[in-house]
């Protein structure tokens, strides 16, 4: 009993907490609202992944954006270029689908290394960088792509709307991917090195570490997590678009703060994770709620402003949460460490 408590104490001071929460209420709220029957089935579940998938890696790239002390508005727009690359280059090159998907994957990480060039070489302030770049990103996307148009073979994308051993969603396969990468690299220097210069990156550049150098990775682990991101939404659409994902910035930044990470050197990839399940399922629940009212309320109309007010009523609601506990979290773990500190200056006088 007194292991869980001290594992419950210790997880109240980690950045995830507040996300963990926030997601742990969503999805009460989305069980209640369709009813356990509903919702735990498989195909419900698939269909959550199969669409969501592409957005929770878009947040996991700006949680690692963030720890690592920068930011950018224009990673939803990156991810419509590997949208727009994938489907141009199969359709005007008659290349392969796949090999398509590698050049989109590619043109996200090379957007990737062209902001940081503008945030960490030139200097320039990353929230105007990344502003500027939705536009340069749009006009590229239009420029390859004039309008919506373009397909993609139906192997493709049933394959990614299927179940794997009728148990496991095909669209998770992506989030796999990025999560064993993550848990590879958190146990590199890049790990270790990416909350120094996110928490102060002049005392990580004394200690010997090229802040720089470390925001180039974290930027190319972002961009490649784009193409993915990409990837999902080119297999979930089966169709090319040029001018989409443009909120999608704005919104992957809520996501990541609501799960717990603040800009620089707090919060995890897990942090990310609980804020976009937050996001995702918050929308899923006030739909079935109008759904619901629109079933009981015969000749009423169910509109789409008033399921986006609700749902942004409530996503802002979770923000301040967020940073009230956030603040509480970070004065207890300075207790907790000047207590341990503490009790270990006694232990030596002691001896």
């Amino acid at each position: 009993m007194q292991t869980v408590k001290r594992f419950i104490d210790d997880f109240k001071t980690k950045p995830a907490f507040t996300g963990f929460v926030l997601f742990t209420v969503a999805l009460l709220f989305n069980i209640i609202a369709q009813g356990p029957d509903r919702f735990f089935t498989m195909r419900n579940i698939n269909m959550l992944f199969a669409t969501n998938t592409a957005f929770i890696l878009i947040v996991m790239g700006q949680t690692i954006l963030l720890i690592s002390g920068t930011l950018d508005l224009s990673i939803g727009v990156q991810m419509a270029l590997v949208n727009v690359v994938t489907i141009m280059t199969v359709q005007e090159w008659g290349i392969p689908f796949v090999l398509g998907c590698v050049l989109g994957i590619l043109a996200a990480i090379v957007a990737s290394i062209v902001l940081w060039l503008c945030v960490a070489v030139f200097r320039l302030p990353d929230l105007l960088a990344s502003f500027a770049m939705i536009f340069a990103i749009r006009g590229v996307n239009v420029l390859i792509m004039p309008v919506p148009q373009g397909s993609v073979a139906s192997v493709f994308w049933r394959a990614y709307n299927s179940l794997i051993l009728g148990i496991l969603p095909a669209s998770s396969i992506a989030l796999i991917i990025a999560l064993a990468l993550w848990f590879y690299l958190k146990r590199t220097r890049f790990g270790t090195n990416i909350y120094a210069v996110g928490a102060n990156p002049q005392s990580a550049f004394a200690a010997g570490i090229s802040p720089t150098k470390v925001q180039f990775q974290a930027f190319l682990f972002k961009g490649f997590l784009v193409g993915l991101a990409g990837i999902c939404l080119t297999l979930m659409t089966a169709s090319g678009n040029p001018v989409q994902g443009e909120e999608i910035g704005i919104r992957s930044l809520a996501a990541a703060i609501i799960g717990g990470v603040t800009f620089g050197g707090w919060g995890s990839i897990a942090s990310g994770i609980f804020g976009a399940g937050f996001f995702v399922l918050i929308q899923n629940a006030v739909y079935f709620v109008f759904n619901i009212l629109f079933r009981l309320l015969p000749g009423s109309a169910v509109l789409s402003f008033w399921q986006n007010f609700l749902t942004e009523v409530i996503v802002f609601l979770g923000l301040l949460m967020t940073i009230i506990t956030m603040k509480g979290q970070r004065r207890a773990l300075s207790a907790s460490i000047k207590r341990k500190f503490k009790l270990k200056r006694e232990d030596e006088n002691e001896k």
